[in-house]
């Protein structure tokens, strides 16, 4: 049902296009997209204001979009293009409530597009599904959490539960949702971090001791060199523009690598630099490009280690020895993996000349402090925990870590998912984290490892989960093999989802469905005891308080504790945990948590700083919490990436008029596209191969781990400038592709930056039925 009014574009034409953009990141062309979003939301006033209080120290919210940090003293209009879009997009005035449900049945609604659904506004009142007239009707909370309490309780085993969070949840949140399932009986806990930075977290955690980067913004102020490896920033982590354009002007070198140069990767003009903005002057964010093929980011660092092991024979502080000999353990092994791979080697599987990887090397050689940075195009590849430690090899050599300026900085994404990890929610939990959460809590947690997202896809289609909770997110559209998803989340007895408002989760749902509609980070939250904050973890381990600024859409709205207290008592009336205290008082929820999580003693006090307070890194200090009590280089062969014959490797990615799952609109303004989701990214050469001409339709077919084929017909093909042998397009659109068995056997990611596809011309413009 989409128009062209609710895409913001009047009566211009839809016809697909495709023009170079040309300008700076950011900048004036970021001002004038929020602009043009403000007015179309009619937000003009309520935008402006949410933009002088988002990600400000002493009172501010928290930005709900990425997890970028936000610590810098003073700083004001800390925000970006995209982060003003989710946060107007939430205070939207239009309002989902009981006549919207009344006048469409959930078969209707499925025909609606993405866009279409969460355009509708805000949820307003809890619904239940009924059946026999295919709608939602009213439901009060009471009834909604008797229906809840009942169904878990009526459960054979706890581990028929499943309970999934996104990485918007607030750690006190986080600490009541995981600490609902473990009284309950289960470790069922999938996240987000299940799909994107499981790869990076089991990496880091074996090579250093710690699942998170070491780094904070003062050792970006201050390093000479940046690596930026797989991320999008400009689209995804916008606010890393001001720390690469502070880094340029400096004279520290900055190199991307990445299979598409992305806008981040020229130039930018940061919008809070008044007179740059009035000058339209821009600054340089890199000062080298490198384009492996799709997969090829560990050969690359390979031979950069390589080249680097290679310099020391002829100058030997080119590796650090004292470093390597004081903390290190395992590098002679590594040298020796080093020398035995040969540069053909390297060159064939990274997709990068010889000459091109000595120019990164030598940028790492004559940089005494470096940074690398990652995102999803490391990790969801079943090499991915491979890459990442390779990252930290590279680093090791030159003793880049512990130090000023120096470290791996994994660019994480929604708001505080690394925050969700830290409070509880961890399908495998260690023993020490459970000793403690049961001392503080006073229960007995279970130790049985749960499921993670593709386990609990796989249970749900096996009948072996039968209640699926959902806080936050749009499972359906998030997870691979959308098919399969869904299937899996019909075959449930109960499906509950905590939202803000509607999307393709409520329509997916099992055969009786709830919608507990909650508070949006903007909103304020008052309880019994006064008015409340919440807190939230950013990418680099500081932690710090949110308080909405508007009125809530609705009266009848609750928090997420409020809702997940709600849920709890429910389903555990004897619980002994004060659940409807702490649902009054999230203060009571900080205290505990200062008992139960090593490092957030005395939470109630620092957390209150302006600035909030950095979690304690070990590895920060050069104390590794290994087995040998040293960081471990790792020894792996190199992957063959490389696609058969006739096969292309498909790589999924967001528009930057996207945030997750939520689409804005159908234009993505830094690759240059206009009017057009359904496509895929090609090479020139392939598609002048296959007889596929610009902007014509293709099938596309995937063939899975195990042979079987998913498809998708009438997608577009758009030339881009992306080596031989790749290929991208966008999620949601393509999740169909990733089988759901085709997940890393190193960190059960889906391999959803890795799918081997065929692309032919269009025998036919109908969608195959294994499409979604």
């Amino acid at each position: 049902m989409t128009t062209d009014d609710d895409h913001g574009t009047g009566s211009e034409d839809r016809t697909p296009e495709q023009h170079p953009y040309p300008h700076p990141a950011a900048g004036w062309g970021a001002a004038k997209s929020v602009g043009q979003f403000l007015m179309r939301e009619h937000s003009l006033v309520a935008g402006t204001r949410a933009i002088q209080r988002m990600n400000h120290e002493n009172g501010g919210f928290d930005c709900p979009g990425c997890a970028w940090p936000d610590d810098r003293k003073g700083l004001h209009l800390d925000i970006c293009e995209n982060g003003i879009k989710h946060v107007t997009w939430e205070m939207t005035r239009k309002r989902v409530d009981r006549e919207f449900f009344g006048a469409h049945t959930v078969s209707e609604l499925m025909e609606w597009s993405d866009f279409d659904l969460e355009n509708q506004g805000r949820l307003t009142e809890p619904m239940v599904y009924d059946a026999a007239i295919d709608r939602y009707v009213p439901i009060g909370w009471d009834e909604a959490f008797a229906m809840v309490g009942e169904t878990l309780r009526a459960l054979e085993d706890p581990n028929q539960a499943a309970f999934y969070t996104s990485g918007r949840l607030s750690n006190e949140g986080t600490f009541l949702y995981q600490l609902l399932a473990r009284e309950l009986g289960t470790n069922n806990l999938p996240d987000c971090s299940n799909m994107c930075h499981e790869a990076s977290g089991r990496a880091l955690q074996a090579s250093i001791g710690t699942g998170k980067g070491t780094v904070d913004l003062s050792d970006w102020e201050s390093t000479d060199a940046l690596f930026v490896f797989g991320v999008n920033a400009a689209s995804n982590a916008p606010r890393m523009l001001t720390s690469l354009a502070e880094a340029h002007r400096r004279g520290a070198q900055i190199v991307h690598v990445n299979p598409m140069i992305e806008a981040a990767a020229g130039s930018t003009i940061v919008p809070h630099e008044f007179m740059e903005m009035a000058r339209f002057r821009a600054t340089p964010t890199s000062t080298l490009n490198l384009q492996p093929r799709i997969g090829g980011d560990m050969a690359l660092l390979r031979g950069m280690a390589k080249a680097v092991l290679d310099a020391a024979r002829a100058d030997p502080s080119a590796v650090d020895q004292a470093f390597i000999e004081q903390h290190t353990s395992g590098f002679e092994a590594y040298r020796a993996v080093c020398e035995a791979t040969s540069w053909e080697t390297i060159e064939r599987q990274s997709g990068v000349s010889r000459d091109e990887i000595a120019k990164a090397a030598g940028i790492y050689l004559a940089s005494e402090r470096t940074i690398i940075s990652w995102c999803l195009g490391l990790t969801q590849h079943e090499h991915g925990v491979d890459t990442v430690r390779e990252i930290v090899n590279l680093l090791l050599l030159r003793g880049n870590l512990g130090r000023e300026g120096a470290g791996p900085s994994p660019v994480r994404g929604h708001s505080n998912v690394q925050g969700n990890r830290t409070c509880g929610i961890d399908h495998r939990p260690s023993p020490a984290f459970l000793d403690r959460l049961g001392e503080a809590c006073g229960f007995t947690p279970p130790r049985d490892h749960g499921l993670d997202t593709v386990g609990a896809i796989e249970a749900m289609n096996r009948g072996e989960v039968k209640v699926f909770v959902c806080l936050g997110g749009n499972f359906a559209l998030a997870a691979p093999d959308t098919p399969y998803t869904y299937a899996g989340l019909r075959n449930c007895d109960l499906t509950v989802q905590v939202s803000t408002k509607l999307n393709r989760s409520h329509l997916v749902h099992g055969r009786r469905a709830l919608i507990l509609p909650c508070l949006g980070r903007t909103e304020k939250d008052q309880q019994r005891s006064g008015l409340q904050s919440v807190s939230v973890e950013d990418a680099m381990s500081m932690v710090h308080l949110s308080r909405g600024m508007k009125r809530p859409a609705s009266p009848a709205l609750r928090s997420e504790p409020a809702i997940i207290a709600g849920m709890a008592r429910a389903a555990l009336p004897g619980s002994s945990t004060p659940w409807e205290d702490y649902a009054d008082d999230y203060d009571r929820i900080r205290d505990t948590m200062a008992q139960a999580l090593e490092g957030f003693e005395d939470f109630n006090r620092r957390v209150r700083r302006p600035l909030g307070f950095r979690l304690h890194q070990p590895a920060r200090e050069r104390v590794f919490v290994t087995s040998s009590g040293r960081a471990e280089f790792s020894h792996a062969e190199l992957p063959d990436v490389l696609p058969a014959t006739g096969t292309l490797v498909l790589a999924t990615i967001r528009s930057h008029d996207q945030w997750n799952t939520t689409i804005y609109s159908d234009n993505d303004r830094y690759r240059g596209i206009k009017n057009l989701r359904t496509l895929v990214f090609m090479n020139t050469d392939d598609m002048r191969e296959r007889g596929i001409r610009a902007f014509g339709p293709v099938d596309i077919v995937s063939t899975a781990k195990d042979g079987t084929e998913r498809g998708l017909n009438g997608f577009l093909a758009v030339p881009y400038d992306i080596p031989q042998g790749c290929a991208a397009g966008y999620m949601p659109e393509m999740n169909v592709l990733c089988a759901i068995g085709d997940y890393s056997t190193q960190s059960d990611q889906p391999l959803m930056k890795h799918v081997k596809i065929t692309v032919t011309p269009a025998a036919t413009a109908a969608v195959r039925p294994d499409a979604a």
